[in-house]
């Protein structure tokens, strides 16, 4: 089993930046994948950023590349998400994800491809 906790969710302005923490425990010898995904109101959950734990690779959805960075921190057990220039449609619950399957570039950033999810953290950006 894997636990997922997030923090660092806020109230900021557009333009402003945060940076979201997920503490990882459990089974993290078996993770392959680790990640965020967004889900606002009325909406589907969306991918925003997955990194595969065992090297540097990193998968991005086209809305937030370039403004936001998914890190790791093996020593800490921890995955980050820096988001820079935030934007009101940006406002939404952020989850941390992982999973042990590979997965195929198609499918990276699907939600149904994740079997572990925190409890998420609210990121509200105002105009």
């Amino acid at each position: 089993q894997v636990q997922l906790v997030e923090s660092g969710g806020g109230s900021v302005q557009a333009g402003a930046s945060l940076r979201l923490s997920c503490a990882v425990s459990g089974s993290i010898y078996s993770i392959n994948y680790m990640g965020w995904f967004r889900q606002a109101p009325g909406k589907q959950r969306e991918g925003v950023a997955v990194k595969y734990r065992r090297g540097s690779s990193t998968y991005y959805n086209s809305f937030v590349k370039g403004r936001f960075t998914i890190s790791q921190d093996n020593a800490k057990n921890t995955v980050y998400l820096q988001m820079n220039s935030l934007k009101p449609e940006d406002t939404a619950m952020y989850y941390c994800t992982a999973d042990l399957n590979l997965k195929t570039l198609e499918r990276v950033l699907s939600p149904n491809e994740y079997n572990y999810w925190g409890q998420g953290t609210q990121v509200t950006v105002s105009a």
